[in-house]
């Protein structure tokens, strides 16, 4: 089993918006993908609620069959447009891929 988290900082003010909106609106976003692309096995988004200043905004945690499954999901159109709207949004991306028994 594949695990794929990512991490994000979101900026404020983006095409007028609260940060919290954005937050809500790449939440959207991501939870959509889930009946879009079917090497996802499990997903999951977070919103963080601790105050320290090293925290991300929002969390995303997937799992995949196989790393050939997460490189379908990373190159599919759906997860492409996901992408563009982080690219507005995100201030900071973090990454983390393993693999679990």
């Amino acid at each position: 089993m594949i695990k794929h988290i990512v991490l994000w900082k979101i900026k404020d003010g983006v095409e007028g918006k609260t940060k919290k909106e954005s937050i809500l609106r790449l939440k959207e976003a991501l939870e959509g993908l889930k009946g879009k692309i079917k090497e996802i096995q499990f997903l999951e988004v977070g919103l963080n609620f601790n105050p320290a200043d090293t925290a991300c905004d929002l969390s995303l945690y997937t799992e995949f069959k196989t790393r050939q499954d997460l490189g379908l999901y990373q190159k599919h159109p759906e997860h492409m447009k996901v992408v563009e709207l982080v690219k507005k949004l995100a201030v900071e991306r973090r990454v983390s891929d393993y693999e679990a028994a």
